[in-house]
């Protein structure tokens, strides 16, 4: 009787990338990828009011690296300190009404240069 997966990479216990031992005896320490984070000291913050339909108001802070900020943690603390609704998209984090006064407190209080427009 043959089995299914005979002769297989299935067939065969997995093997370490770096060692090329299986990976019950690898010894090589695992891998960590750790997006590189840019200070925010070195990053310029653009606030911007942005017109949606029907007449809403949108406060837009961008100009910032996706990869290197995190910008989820980042709109949570902006929509909590603004009282205020948001997401973030496309790399952007959006607030609902013109919050530019207190994003602009909050980015500079964490470190960030920012402009108005």
């Amino acid at each position: 009787m043959t089995r299914l997966f005979a002769g297989t990479p299935w067939d065969r216990p997995p093997t370490c990338e770096v060692c090329g031992r299986p990976e019950a005896e690898c010894v090589c320490p695992p891998k960590t990828e750790e997006p590189v984070r840019v200070p925010p000291e070195k990053q310029t913050a653009l606030l911007t009011v942005e017109k949606r339909p029907r007449g809403k108001l949108v406060t837009v802070v961008s100009g910032l690296d996706p990869d290197g900020n995190d910008l989820p943690g980042l709109a949570s603390r902006l929509k909590t300190a603004c009282g205020a609704g948001g997401a973030v998209k496309d790399g952007r984090v959006e607030l609902q009404g013109d919050r530019r006064d207190a994003a602009e407190r909050v980015l500079q209080t964490i470190g960030y240069k920012t402009k108005k427009r």
